[in-house]
């Protein structure tokens, strides 16, 4: 007898569990109704959405979705759910996943694989299960797995030694770069050794600095994928099974990096204003390259009428800068302003000019010049209700080259997890699609515009040779005589590790921002802002 199982690739809302059970419903009525599927799995802690981080430490939180889950398996008939929810049993808290149907819950499985690294946490909050869950459904054994427990050996094993014929999966595996090839070669490398099926359900949709790319698929037991569904977006999808073999479907094309990471990046945006209740977005546009694809990506995400862009020209503004930002507005058709900051910044030298006398200038009147656009900004975002995004990037903030209360000032950062190099990359392949960044943007050298005639190389080494060295001080967690024995010079080396190391005070009180690279600063790399520690 043929099983359809539906996979709901969701985009939930962490903490709304009256929210989330209510999409459940309407999921399943849709997969009964329309897809006929005997069974729809949902991806991991659906019921409370994922990750839910402390709210799982409230006794209250965690009742309402364990009674969520009791009331849900009444709500609706015809169809088998797989739902993951945080189940209390006495003390113990774990992430598991219930089989509900016709009323009755038919089997319960607990999470034994949990992940505690990079940008999971999960040992803080639950108990590892100890035992593989196998329930029979029309005529067969189906086996659960929740995320990490795919990732791990001996977990699939058990589950078909204990008599699963083909494993359900739920899951909630944030995107980086790669992680989509990397998933997929992993896990049907296991598949294809227990030889067993596997129908694996991931979740999709922006939640604070994490962007789930969905990406479900569905293996044979020879490890070849027969089903994959898009990525970036919500469906349900529905897979049959014929005897223990799922039927070859339709498989959504991998896109290439460059384009998954400029789509998990608009998902970022879109889902941060979205579930957060703001009216859209505003920005600093400054001719520069970092916000002219910050306008790019915030217009692909909202739509061009719900995001307005400031230009603030001073005295060291240069023309080009101004009509590149024209053009990048007019392009993209979104509202404009221009506001100079020079009467702000006249004021704020004026009020200072007696306690400054004597001192000379250096990058204090700089960071003024920040700042008044900071305040323009943030009032503007105020009275409109719109999110203030930031823009500066992931090299930026590495070694603090960023003005705190200035350019880091705002509610959102796109682009703080995205090095210099990869910035440009994005903004050539957005022009790909519509050309709206001015050629000479993508050309000239970038440039702060706070001094006569300045740019970035004057304070920092090359972004070819930079991003680099930051990759593997930051990502790879290389030492300062690994990167020098890797060909780099001691010297950039060296300013580039001392700038890293004594600006963690400037990262911890920049806003949140996308992570799209495998360890982004905030939940990936926690470091003390007062430490005695020099990576040289």
């Amino acid at each position: 007898m043929p099983l359809k199982i539906a996979l709901a690739q969701i985009n939930f809302l962490v903490g709304n569990i009256d929210a989330n059970v209510n999409n459940i419903v309407e999921s399943a009525v849709y997969a009964r109704d329309q897809l006929n599927a005997d069974i729809i799995v949902f991806p991991e802690l659906t019921v409370t959405g994922y990750p839910a981080e402390d709210l799982l430490l409230r006794s209250d939180f965690i009742a309402a979705a364990n009674n969520a889950v009791y009331q849900l398996s009444g709500r609706v008939a015809g169809i088998a759910l797989v739902v993951g929810f945080p189940e209390l049993d006495g003390n113990s808290l774990y992430n598991s996943a219930a089989v509900l149907h016709q009323g009755v819950m038919l089997a319960c499985y607990r999470k034994q694989a949990l992940p505690n690294y990079g940008v999971f946490d999960e040992q803080r909050y639950f108990a590892p299960g100890n035992q593989p869950c196998v329930f029979e459904f029309n005529g067969r054994f189906i086996g659960l797995t929740i995320c990490e427990d795919v990732w791990k050996s001996g977990i699939i094993d058990a589950a078909k030694q204990a008599g699963a014929e083909l494993l359900l999966t739920l899951n909630a595996s944030p995107f980086n770069s790669g992680k989509i090839h990397q998933r997929e070669a992993i896990i049907c490398k296991q598949i294809k050794a227990a030889q067993i099926p596997l129908v694996y359900v991931n979740q999709v949709g922006g939640q604070d600095e994490l962007i789930f790319d969905g990406a479900s698929f569905v293996a044979n037991s020879q490890g070849d994928i027969v089903f994959r569904a898009e990525e970036f977006k919500e469906q349900i999808s529905v897979i049959e099974f014929d005897g223990d073999n799922p039927i070859t479907s339709t498989c959504a094309p991998h896109y290439n990096e460059i384009s998954s990471e400029y789509k998990a990046l608009v998902l970022g945006i879109k889902d941060y204003v979205r579930k957060n209740g703001f009216k859209g977005a505003i920005l600093g546009l400054s001719g520069g390259i970092d916000s002219a694809l910050v306008l790019a990506l915030a217009v692909d995400a909202l739509g061009h009428d719900k995001v307005e862009a400031v230009l603030m020209p001073s005295r060291y503004t240069q023309t080009m800068s101004n009509e590149d930002a024209v053009l990048e507005a007019e392009a993209l058709g979104v509202n404009y302003h221009i506001i100079s900051i020079e009467p702000a910044v006249n004021a704020f030298t004026g009020m200072l000019a007696e306690v400054f006398a004597g001192a000379t200038k250096d990058t204090t009147e700089e960071n003024i010049q920040a700042r008044c656009r900071g305040v323009i900004l943030m009032a503007l975002s105020n009275k409109q209700g719109r999110l203030l995004l930031t823009t500066g990037n992931k090299s930026e903030m590495s070694v603090g080259y960023a003005t705190l209360y200035g350019d880091m000032a705002g509610g959102f950062a796109p682009i703080k997890d995205v090095p210099k190099l990869l910035v440009y990359q994005l903004a050539r392949y957005r022009n790909t699609l519509s050309g709206i960044i001015p050629e000479r943007v993508l050309i000239r050298p970038p440039s702060a515009e706070l001094a006569p005639d300045q740019i970035d190389e004057d304070s920092l080494p090359p972004y070819e040779v930079l991003d680099p060295i930051l990759e593997r001080y930051v990502e790879l967690d290389q030492s300062a005589e690994e990167i020098i024995a890797a060909g780099f010079r001691r010297e950039d080396v060296a300013r580039a590790i001392t700038l890293v190391d004594r600006n963690e005070y400037k990262r911890r009180q920049s806003p949140p921002g996308i992570r799209i690279t495998t360890r982004a600063f905030g939940r990936d790399r926690r470091y003390p802002i007062t430490s005695g520690y020099r990576g040289i």
